[in-house]
């Protein structure tokens, strides 16, 4: 017997490994997508034109993973975001990784 789910068929033993494995991505994808929205505030952003959108979706995971490196500063990843904006030489910390 197979079971609908959406537009996949799966066999009903797979079934429920199946809707872990799924829910299971997309709990990644939803929580990168908040940390990228609550620091990069990326819902807001205006950027629309041509590959700009995921030109601009590349540099924040650039640096997100930049920012999640350094570890001298124990604070969020906003504070340490607009930190670097405001300081130079914990840009250079942030950007030697």
């Amino acid at each position: 017997m197979m079971h609908s789910w959406g537009s996949y068929f799966v066999p009903v033993p797979y079934a429920e490994n199946f809707a872990y494995a799924v829910r299971s991505h997309w709990a990644i994808e939803n929580s990168l997508h908040w940390v990228l929205d609550l620091s990069f505030r990326e819902d807001e952003s205006r950027i629309r034109k041509d590959n700009a959108p995921e030109n601009f979706a590349v540099l924040r995971d650039i640096a997100l993973n930049m920012i999640k490196k350094e570890t001298s500063l124990k604070k969020s990843i906003k504070s340490k975001r607009l930190r670097a904006g405001w300081d130079n030489n914990y840009l250079l910390k942030v950007l030697a990784g």
